[in-house]
């Protein structure tokens, strides 16, 4: 007679490279991890100790899912739609370590995150939603030029566009509208400024710890194709940064757990947030954090999420100076392979790469090879190398 398994079961919804930290943070914490998603090929799933291939943007399926492995807890992959399913479910089976799937809408929904912050008195851009063709004219004669464009519900730059003009704007209009699975979008004034991340985790609706970083974009505006630490914001703009954090913490009365800022910083001083999650970056941003903290975050965002105690983590200060680099495209065509000039050998902490030789480059601005972690011997060499990584770190294609 086959013997049940005791050991107690995580339902993670991802298995890319983003969740390998999770999937082994887990498994140390003596769960047995079965990560979910559509992408098979994913690099994350070999790290699990089961698969089971679904969509993770399907609540019910998700629901269906972890009712039928009989899961104890469950935790978001590095992805939006993975964390308002992973709420649903755990609301649902009344599962710990999770805030409601109301509450969720209100901070991952980029229209209703705007309302919040304005009600907060919280920097933002100004922005208005889009019904129709009809709300977006009227929007566009209320906004100066430039504006963004973007579905409310996407992440990872996907359908957000920049537009100078009229033209531009109805372009941006037809894409977002196309991509989005809300009946509207948002658009809002440009913020002129650096970028940033913010990343904190709360206790009993505090800061217990935080971490922050200068992002990097390559082609792809959107999407960050690296981030060095420590910020280069000042004490006074983190200070801000962390009764932001608070006051949404108080408003929505959120769990203890990981909330994540993207903000640009204008020339003032003043951190703008621009977005704002509850579930962990991607391209092993969690990694990052450990590497210059010391913290062991995915294990603590893991804690989180099954509904541990998180109040032993330390509110400690970047130790020395760091890049976490995602190595991406110039142009479209077959890779042959990935080269490191002699100059930045001696700073590489780790590669995490994943290309194979002879594969078809088909969107530059999506493509990646891997990701490395660099530690620098002073804050100039960092952000002397770090404005040079895309000549440093090369795909070689043909």
């Amino acid at each position: 007679m086959e013997q049940s398994n005791p050991q107690k079961k995580l339902l993670l919804l991802g298995g890319g490279h983003a969740e390998i930290p999770l999937i082994k943070a887990a498994q140390e914490l003596g769960w047995y991890v079965i990560t979910t998603g559509n992408a098979r090929e994913g690099l994350g799933h070999p790290y699990a100790n089961k698969n089971v291939f679904a969509d993770f943007s399907d609540k019910e399926a998700m629901l269906s899912l972890a009712r039928s492995e009989n899961v104890q807890a469950v935790c978001s992959g590095c992805n939006d739609f993975a964390l308002l399913s992973t709420v649903y479910v755990c609301e649902k089976l009344g599962l710990p370590g999770h805030d409601s799937y109301a509450t969720s809408l209100e901070i991952h929904h980029k229209d209703r995150y705007r309302a919040l912050a304005t009600r907060l008195g919280i920097p933002t851009p100004r922005a208005i939603v889009v019904r129709s063709a009809s709300d977006f004219d009227s929007a566009i004669a209320q906004l100066t030029f430039p504006i963004i464009v973007k579905p409310v519900d996407l992440t990872g730059g996907k359908g957000i566009h920049r537009a100078a003009n009229i033209e531009e704007a109805c372009a941006a209009y037809k894409d977002a509208s196309c991509r989005t699975r809300q009946d509207h979008i948002v658009v809002e004034e440009f913020v002129q400024g650096t970028n940033h991340g913010f990343s904190a985790m709360l206790v009993n609706g505090k800061v217990a710890f935080a971490f922050a970083d200068n992002e990097q974009y390559y082609l792809n505006k959107y999407m960050v194709s690296g981030a060095n630490t420590p910020s280069t914001t000042s004490a006074a703009g983190l200070a801000k940064l962390r009764d932001y954090s608070e006051r949404i913490a108080r408003e929505l009365h959120l769990v203890d757990g990981i909330l994540h800022i993207q903000y640009i910083e204008k020339a003032d001083g003043t951190p703008v947030i621009i977005e704002i999650c509850r579930r962990p970056p991607g391209d092993l941003y969690i990694k990052f954090v450990k590497y210059a903290t010391g913290i062991d975050y995915p294990k603590f965002i893991v804690m989180a999420e099954t509904g541990m105690d998180i109040s032993s983590i330390a509110d400690v200060s970047t130790q020395g100076f760091w890049l976490r680099h995602c190595i991406m495209a110039d142009q479209e065509g077959i890779v042959r392979g990935v080269t490191f000039a002699p100059e930045i050998q001696k700073n590489i902490v780790e590669k995490f790469l994943w290309y194979k030789p002879g594969e078809s480059i088909s969107d530059k601005l999506l493509y990646k090879a891997g990701i490395v972690f660099f530690k620098f011997d002073t804050l100039a060499e960092m952000q002397d190398k770090t404005a040079r990584m895309v000549d440093l770190v090369k795909i070689i294609t043909e």
